[in-house]
């Protein structure tokens, strides 16, 4: 069995859960059969397993490099990434690619994930981008950018944030100044952009924030550009190099096989056309920046979650081939002359590999329902159903982000724990696994934003309408358990209570008047709510499970009732703090820290 990622589990996510046939009588995905979806499944596995994962530890211990010119990558990533190019993923769930549903592209995704976050993440930046200019680009930057990003030859970021803002987009300062022609010069320093240079393709394409003369504030004052590290001339072929230089590269944590770094757009050392400034193109309107960089960043946002899951996972299937083949120790009690058993019979480590299971299945669980409700958000045939998968999907990404990128590590801690001191040596991958996953709770917006945009945005600003519809989705779900036999009606009762919880603290807050204290443990109502969301997706896979013999079903249901015993009676906790709102934090006097 592969330690990257289980295709039993997939396919059963898929196939068994999702039930992700129903979609391929829709007209947009008539093209794709089960054999096609399987077929995909089949490729990822073999590139992800021939190209991907050979190199992970080389990209960790040979982190890319700067010496004031260039940027260097070792070779195995450009020669990973272009399998990939080849095999049509850059543009799989496009309408210009293979137009596969977004929840089979995600199962593909997890797979290279799991192999090499590092590597996957400059495919998965690029398809972003070009998705982003299919959406809101002209027909000429769709041809010009997204369309060779697509086939692999240019790369795509993202450029957010700043040094002196961070996650504060509000703040940014950089600037971009209209020319006679309806370009822009750009002028500013950006920081932490991942895959923000490199010589692995023919060019980079930059997806820039700046402000223009006389903009608002905040926020309503960004607009977006695309800026080439190149120019691209109208025939398609590249010009000279853009007004763009690196200050320096990030050397982080994990995630080192992604180069991070630190551009300067506009000081003059390229200066294209003999004048000084990074030349940019703007997307859509003036001012309209954030509202249609979110269409790129909730991409990115699921596909953190994404990652986190994926990560999770690899560690999990990792730590449980060595508990399995690990001899050491015996049951309590036993003869101390009789034979060693392995890792795997002592309860504790069950205890850690089941807490893992919970984690990471229902992680990547989590992340394929949000991708099904974005197929359904596009594709159903009745305009009901698509406005309710809308507003689902808007509910939850906060949580599709946060709870895989909280629980992915405490997974792969587990790993290491169960692992004992190997774990925590560079023999094994679990101690990278952590180190990578650890950057998932931070970037796409922290922890705690998405915590505020949870609580304040999504629920409280609604009025509770989308959080209304994932309610009425819980008590459906118990409904079907309750009638399942006393097993089910057991986790029911036990989701039910938490659900009815969750609502009620939620009025809780949206009485308390003040946006302040309303909003101080935002975080603790998102990892209640993030709880919930999992225990119902648990539930409604026992419901899947149902019936079903063999250890894998057994295995499903172990963790269904693992999580809706052992960890969803935590909420109860959490949400006691968010309806006492004793203010301890949004009281504190930071002296006395």
């Amino acid at each position: 069995m592969s330690t990257i990622m289980s295709r039993r589990d997939l396919d059963f996510l898929l196939h068994e859960w999702l039930r992700t046939e129903d979609l391929l009588d829709r007209p947009r995905y008539a093209d794709h059969s089960r054999d096609t979806i399987d077929a995909v499944l089949d490729l990822s596995e073999q590139l992800a397993t021939a190209h991907f994962a050979p190199h992970n530890r080389a990209s960790d211990l040979q982190e890319p490099t700067y010496d004031g010119s260039t940027v260097t990558v070792i070779p195995e990533v450009a020669v990973a990434l272009q399998a990939f190019a080849d095999a049509g993923f850059l543009a799989a769930d496009s309408d210009d690619g293979s137009a596969l549903p977004s929840s089979v592209r995600a199962a593909s995704m997890a797979w290279f994930q799991a192999a090499n976050a590092g590597t996957s993440a400059y495919a998965l930046l690029t398809s972003a981008a070009a998705n982003l200019l299919r959406k809101h680009g002209t027909a000429d930057q769709v041809e010009r950018y997204a369309v060779p990003m697509s086939d692999g030859r240019f790369f795509g970021t993202m450029m957010l944030s700043e040094p002196h803002a961070g996650s504060n987009l509000a703040d940014i300062t950089t600037r971009a100044e209209p020319q006679d022609d309806g370009s822009y010069r750009i002028f500013g320093r950006k920081m932490w952009i991942s895959g923000g240079d490199h010589e692995m393709g023919e060019n980079i394409v930059h997806l820039v924030l700046a402000r223009t003369p006389g903009a608002p504030l905040g926020t309503k004052g960004i607009s977006l550009f695309v800026v080439p590290k190149l120019l691209v001339l109208d025939d398609g072929s590249l010009g000279e190099r853009n007004d763009i230089t690196l200050a320096g590269i990030n050397h982080k944590m994990g995630f080192r096989g992604t180069v991070n770094t630190a551009p300067v757009l506009g000081d003059g050392a390229f200066a294209p056309g003999g004048r000084p400034g990074a030349v940019g193109v703007l997307v859509g309107e003036e001012n309209r920046g954030m509202a249609l960089m979110f269409s790129m960043m909730n991409e990115a946002r699921i596909g953190v979650g994404l990652c986190a899951a994926a990560i999770g996972y690899a560690g999990y299937l990792e730590s449980l081939a060595y508990a399995r083949e690990r001899v050491q120790g015996r049951p309590i009690g036993a003869d101390p002359s009789s034979p060693q058993v392995t890792l795997v019979e002592h309860p504790d480590v069950r205890r850690m590999l089941l807490a893992q299971k919970a984690y990471v299945e229902g992680a990547l669980s989590l992340v394929l329902l949000a991708a099904r409700l974005h197929d359904d958000s596009e594709t159903h045939p009745d305009e009901p159903a698509r406005v309710e998968s809308r507003a689902l999907l808007e509910l939850l990404t906060p949580i599709v982000k946060s709870w895989p990128s909280q629980y992915g590590p405490a997974a792969n801690d587990l790993a290491i724990q169960v692992l004992g001191g190997a774990g925590y040596t560079r023999d094994f991958d679990v101690e990278q696994h952590y180190r990578d996953n650890r950057l998932n709770p931070i970037h796409e917006g922290t922890h705690g934003i998405q915590a505020l945009d949870l609580l304040g945005r999504k629920v409280l600003l609604d009025g509770g309408r989308a959080l209304g519809l994932l309610v009425a989705r819980i008590q459906a779900t118990c409904a079907r358990a309750e009638a399942a036999g006393e097993e089910g009606a057991r986790l029911a009762a036990r989701l039910s209570t938490a659900t009815a919880d969750l609502v009620a603290t939620t009025a809780a807050i949206g009485a308390l008047g003040d946006p302040q204290r309303m909003l101080a443990d935002a975080t603790a109502y998102l990892e209640a709510a993030g709880h919930v969301v999992v225990a119902w997706i648990w539930l409604d896979q026992w419901l899947a499970a149902y019936g079903k013999e063999g250890s894998f079903y057994d295995g499903k249901r172990a963790a269904a009732a693992y999580f809706l015993t052992r960890e969803l009676p935590r909420t109860a906790a959490m949400l006691a703090i968010l309806r006492e709102a004793d203010g301890l934090t949004l009281d504190l006097d930071p002296a006395t820290l």
